[in-house]
């Protein structure tokens, strides 16, 4: 059976249609805008979590309608809260990024991707502190308008910005 962990923000309330969607054993951490935080004690919790379960494959997954990532995107109304404080950043410089580069068409999916692809590296780089700890990690965006969850634009399609001087 396969034991997926999803990385959820309590907003989007998508865990009856992960459950529906996605078959297996599934396991749910939930934080804000996915604004995951990479202390020690959450990574050790996490890596007992995957270990004790058996778990193969972690995924990062938001609703293309998030609540607080179009927060970011537009009014701001919940940048007061401290744990936001870097996700809101984040979102606002990869849609100024986005805009200079890409057309806006899709605009919101492209800038959640770019979004997952940099907490999947950062996981990664958390978990590889790990050698006993092989799991795929990948990021999903789920449409509510469609019921169904998309994989996220690979890391090739997200853009950086890069200064040389």
């Amino acid at each position: 059976m396969q034991k997926s962990f999803f990385l959820i923000c309590p907003t989007d309330y998508l865990e009856r249609a992960i459950n529906q969607k996605i078959r297996g054993e599934n396991y749910f951490y939930a934080t804000l805008g996915n604004s995951f935080i990479y202390d020690r004690k959450i990574i050790n919790s996490l890596r007992k979590i995957i270990k004790k379960h058996k778990i193969s494959e972690v995924y990062f997954v938001l609703a293309l309608d998030n609540p607080i990532f179009l927060d970011a995107l537009g009014k701001n109304l919940f940048s007061s809260i401290d744990v936001l404080n870097h996700f809101y950043e984040e979102i606002r410089n990869q849609k100024l990024r986005t805009r200079k580069v890409l057309e806006n068409n899709n605009e919101p999916f492209k800038i959640l991707s770019y979004y997952l692809n940099k907490k999947i590296k950062e996981l990664t780089l958390q978990l590889t502190n790990f050698t006993d700890i092989s799991v795929k990690i990948g990021g999903k965006i789920y449409k509510k308008d469609q019921d169904i969850f998309t994989d996220i634009y690979s890391d090739l399609v997200c853009f950086d910005t890069y200064h040389l001087n």
